[in-house]
């Protein structure tokens, strides 16, 4: 938890309570459905929290903004990201209902009243969003297949709206689809080695009328 104040330390007292709770809320559902290895559970705040947080070091959710979380599996990013922008909007979305239940689960248990979740396939999702975050459930070009059509069209950020994605390694090949991409470098923000490789990429994405 220490290292979610090294970078966060203006935590109110009710989000510093939520994050404290996440790593028993997580350890007590994992040992029933299995969403999280062994060995991330015991460096959930590093592996998990904080690397869900990257996304905030790029982008600072505005009050009312809505984001879906595309293969959320246990939460990721969704649920750290949800602490730390209570006024925004987050839809929690993944295709296996096992790992659905353990998010609903937590959102329960922390008391998060802006999360919903939906147990099925993100093209069935039949709404629009500022914003579309996850972390490496597919290559960007089959993720921006799925998703460019459930952008909202109003502009209320600095970065553009679209896709906000967490990547590792070298992505040239992978992005060379998509001049407009930004790459921004995890050990930009944040000094541990588990972030060498790690980056956050923002897509801006056209509203599609």
């Amino acid at each position: 938890m220490d290292i979610i104040l090294k970078y966060f330390p203006n935590l109110t007292e009710n989000q510093l309570r939520q994050f404290t709770l996440l790593q028993e809320l997580y350890e007590d559902w994992n040992l029933k459905i299995n969403v999280v290895s062994r060995k991330d559970i015991d460096e959930l705040y590093l592996r998990h929290v904080l690397h869900s947080l990257g996304i905030a070091k790029v982008m600072e959710f505005q009050p009312g903004t809505n984001v879906m979380d595309v293969g959320t599996g246990g939460g990721f990013p969704g649920v750290p990201l949800a602490i730390l922008f209570p006024e925004t909007k987050f839809h929690l979305v993944d295709s296996i209902g096992k790992k659905i239940k353990v998010v609903n689960e937590v959102v329960e248990g922390l008391g998060l009243e802006n999360v919903k979740t939906t147990h099925g396939r993100v093209e069935e999702v039949d709404e629009i969003y500022d914003f579309i975050i996850s972390r490496a459930v597919a290559q960007m070009e089959t993720f921006h297949r799925w998703v460019k059509n459930k952008v909202q069209k109003k502009q209320n950020h600095e970065l553009k709206n679209g896709i906000l994605y967490l990547k590792g390694g070298d992505l040239t090949e992978e992005l060379a689809k998509f001049p407009k991409a930004t790459i921004y470098d995890l050990p930009d923000f944040f000094d541990e080695d588990f972030f060498e490789t790690k980056k956050v990429v923002h897509l801006p994405i056209k509203f599609k009328g």
